[in-house]
Parts: structure tokens; C-alpha cells; sequence
């Protein structure tokens, strides 16, 4: 089956892994964050938890990776040049979030780069609009849920130590913290590998080396761990620029805090993952960590940066789109043939005036 493997898929796979590990240090502070900014564990221990947690997570589950790989647009319209611009608008939007230490979603940013690059190749009729409106109700439902289930296990979980010394509740949120931090993690590395896992199985999809039809898809075992040990590998590289903006400058959080906020994340990503629904781990954790802020004291909230965060994830979607129609059109115009669906067989289209004729049977 792989005696002849298409450069083209080739550079499918390498930069699905290169967004994986992009993704993986964009997104370390998802899981980490609240853990090192109250001082419970040391970061490069923390790194290391959440590498590990990501690798083990990522090999859980496929319903993620189905969504991506069958639920935005035919498979006809997934030609190489769609997968390979949609790829590249992502890295770059998410290298330049980074930089500027943005707190972004590579989710969205690959959903706004697989929309960009099939509208430019087939147009707007190509795309299943019912589970784009569904992704895109998501931007706003996640970090809503993250924040409404934070704030209200915060304020539970104070009503229920309200009569505890605060040294007591410090030491026991010390700890348990370390288990609503690995939880994030787990569910990071489930949520968020899965999507590189979808986009290599669209790749393998489009060239014929998986079936095109309707159900699950069957991630191969390789597509798993590479994409497992990517994500894992991007973790272990940290992020302290979206740490320091997600721990120290959206509020000032309390180890009681971060366990309710990591919490509250974690049980929206680990919903959304069990249904299939691509969100944002990003989305989930700011909105969780807003919900505590806020349930302590509105004012609490850096409102200001949070209002930065909020026009990110607005643009995310349009500008990957664009990047993506951008990077489509210099890909057909140096390759033209990666345009053209290389698993659909051409059958050629005879006039009737050219079917030479027939002998009649005799009777």
C-alpha cells in the first residue's frame, strides 16, 4: 500500500505534526498555567506533567479527528492544495499569536484555514454549513460554559470551606490542583491532538489510503503516535509567553482558584471531545479563569486584556481564511495539478455522433 507515497502527502503529514507541535506550546499554559502562577508546582515539572498527560490523551478517542477529516466539506473538495494552504495559514497565525503572547485557537485557526482553502478552490456551496454554524456557536459557547461552570464551582466550593482555616484550605487546594491540572492536560492532549490527526486521515482520505465513507474514521496507530509525540514534544517546549498572560495577567488566582477554573475547563473539553465538536482549549480556560475572577470581584478581571483576547478569537476564523485563499492560490498557480482530487477517476465523455456503430443481431 505504500510502495508509492505522493510528496504532496508527504508534506501533508509533516505539517500536520509541525501544527501539533505548534499547538503544543501554544497551548502548554492552557494546562499549566493556573498551576505554576499560585506557586503549587515548579514550571519545568509542570512542562513535564503536561507533556506527559498530552501524549496520553492524545491517544484517546476519534471523534474529533472524524469531524475534521469528514464533517466541513466533501471529500471531492479536499484536494492536496485545500489541505496544504489551510496547514500553512494556520502555522503562521498561530506562530504569530504566539509571538505576541495572544492566547489564540488553533482550533479555529484550522477551521478558518480548511474554510478559506475549499471556498477559494469550489466556492461557498462546497462547505456542510450545518457543522460549521455548530463550530462557530462553539466559539462563544465554550468559553460561556467555562466560565458559567467555574464560577459556579467556585463560589460552591467556598460556601463548603467557608468555616476552614485558611491554611488548611491552601494545603488542600495545593493538591488537588495538581489533580484538575492534570485533568487539563489529558483533555488538552485529547481534544486538540486529534484535530492534526484529522487533517493527516483528510490527506490519507484524498489519496486512497483510507475510505472515504460515512462513520468513524480509522486513524492508523502511526497517525496516533506521531501525532501524540508531537504534541507532547511542542508541550515539553513550554510557552511561558501565554503562561504568563493566562496565570499572572487576565487575574491574580489562589491554588483553590486555579482547581476551580482547570476544573471547570476540564469537564467542557472532555463534553465537547466525547460529542466530537472541535473547541478550543484556549477559549475554555480563559473563560474558566474569567468566571473565577469575576465570582471574587469583577474588578478582579483585567478586562482590558480580556477584551484583546475576545478580538483574537474574533479575527482568528476570517483572517486563517484569508491566509489560507492567500496560500491556495501561489500553491496551484507553482503546482497546478495539486488542485485536482488525485483518488477521483476521470472518466471521459463521448458524444453520441462518435460511438461508432453497431451490427444488428440477426434474427
Amino acid at each position: 500500500m505504500l510502495e508509492f507515497v505522493p510528496l504532496a502527502l508527504i508534506a501533508i503529514v509533516l505539517f500536520s505534526w509541525a501544527i501539533d507541535y505548534i499547538n503544543g506550546f501554544h497551548d502548554t499554559a492552557n494546562a499549566i498555567a493556573t498551576v505554576v502562577s499560585t506557586g503549587v508546582m515548579p514550571i519545568k515539572y509542570a512542562i513535564v506533567m503536561a507533556a506527559t498527560l498530552n501524549f496520553t490523551g492524545a491517544l484517546m478517542g476519534t471523534s474529533v479527528a472524524t469531524t475534521i477529516a469528514k464533517g466541513l466539506a466533501d471529500s471531492s473538495h479536499m484536494v492536496p492544495a485545500v489541505i496544504i494552504a489551510a496547514l500553512l495559514a494556520a502555522i503562521l497565525w498561530d506562530l504569530l499569536t504566539w509571538w505576541f503572547g495572544i492566547p489564540s485557537s488553533t482550533s479555529h485557526t484550522l477551521m478558518g484555514g480548511l474554510t478559506g482553502a475549499v471556498i477559494a478552490h469550489a466556492g461557498v456551496h462546497a462547505l456542510k454549513w450545518a457543522k460549521l454554524r455548530e463550530i462557530g456557536a462553539f466559539i462563544v459557547i465554550s468559553p460561556l460554559l467555562g466560565f458559567i461552570v467555574a464560577a459556579i464551582l467556585i463560589i460552591t466550593i467556598l460556601w463548603i470551606v467557608r468555616r476552614m482555616r485558611v491554611q488548611k484550605v491552601n494545603f488542600a487546594f495545593r493538591k488537588l490542583q495538581l489533580l484538575s491540572a492534570g485533568a487539563m492536560a489529558f483533555t488538552h492532549g485529547q481534544n486538540d491532538a486529534q484535530k492534526a490527526m484529522g487533517v493527516i486521515c483528510l490527506g490519507l482520505i484524498t489519496y486512497g489510503f483510507l475510505p472515504p465513507g460515512a462513520g468513524n474514521v480509522p486513524v492508523p496507530l502511526w497517525v496516533k503516535i506521531g501525532s501524540a509525540i508531537m504534541m507532547g514534544a511542542g508541550t515539553a517546549g513550554g510557552g511561558m509567553k501565554i503562561i504568563k498572560t493566562l496565570g499572572h495577567k487576565i487575574a491574580k488566582l489562589k491554588p483553590i482558584h486555579g482547581f476551580a477554573a482547570e476544573t471547570a475547563a476540564a469537564i467542557v473539553l472532555f463534553t465537547t471531545a466525547h460529542f466530537g465538536i472541535p473547541v478550543s482549549t484556549t477559549h475554555s480556560i480563559s473563560g474558566a479563569i474569567m468566571g473565577v475572577g469575576t465570582s471574587m470581584n469583577a474588578s478582579a478581571v483585567r478586562w482590558g486584556l480580556a477584551g484583546n483576547i475576545f478580538m483574537a478569537w474574533i479575527l482568528t476564523i476570517p483572517v486563517s481564511a484569508l491566509l489560507a485563499m492567500g496560500f491556495y492560490e501561489a500553491i496551484v498557480f507553482a503546482a497546478p495539478s495539486l488542485k485536482v482530487n488525485p483518488h477521483v477517476t476521470h472518466v471521459k465523455v463521448v458524444a453520441p455522433s462518435q460511438i461508432p456503430a453497431q451490427p444488428m443481431p440477426g434474427r
